[in-house]
């Protein structure tokens, strides 16, 4: 099967059908107030593009790659991230919606949530060292046996980690935080 290839497009305004798009890659492309929501994508290469102000909710990604791919101002309701290739998976989420998206086992370090709602997100088994969660609401997000050396939550909101479930070496929380970190002794931080 030959692979569609795409150079330098916009794509704008753009409605796909609940479609399944295979073996297509996408070079230094945009996509911008597109829904692509409920769609497809499978032995798909996504490499140097943004995607801003589209809707990827519930999108299906089976052995897609995203190399150095932002999404700003896009909303990403219940992605599963963990089917995309692990070779050369980086991303970059700015002003985004990830609520009940899950980034299980995804080695992703030094990626940057920037203004990012990932309320019951799930990071277990992830590896995001040196990556930052710049004013961020985690609400009911998990991480279970999650790598989080070095991740900047200063700016956080609404955490709860278990320290002794993760690796936390050299993590930053302010402390207005603390409490995130201690909710299990039942400990109330005044």
């Amino acid at each position: 099967m030959s692979t569609q290839i795409h150079d330098d497009q916009i794509f704008e305004d753009i409605t796909f059908d609940k479609t399944v798009v295979r073996n297509a890659e996408y070079n230094n492309c945009t996509f911008k107030k597109c829904d692509l929501s409920e769609c497809g994508f499978a032995v798909t290469k996504f490499i140097d593009c943004l995607f801003e102000n589209c809707n990827l909710s519930m999108i299906k990604f089976e052995r897609t790659t995203l190399n150095n791919v932002t999404f700003k101002h896009c909303k990403l309701l219940g992605v599963n991230f963990s089917p995309c290739e692990d070779f050369l998976f980086t991303v970059k989420f700015e002003s985004c919606i990830l609520d009940y998206s899950s980034f299980m086992l995804k080695k992703m370090p030094k990626t940057s949530f920037i203004k990012t709602s990932l309320r019951e997100a799930t990071f277990t088994q992830a590896i995001l060292t040196g990556s930052a969660f710049d004013d961020c609401n985690l609400a009911g997000t998990i991480f279970n046996r999650t790598d989080l050396t070095a991740v900047n939550f200063s700016t956080a909101q609404n955490y709860v980690i278990d320290p002794e479930l993760n690796t936390m070496n050299k993590a930053i929380f302010s402390a207005h935080g603390l409490e995130g970190l201690l909710y299990k002794y039942n400990l109330k931080v005044v």
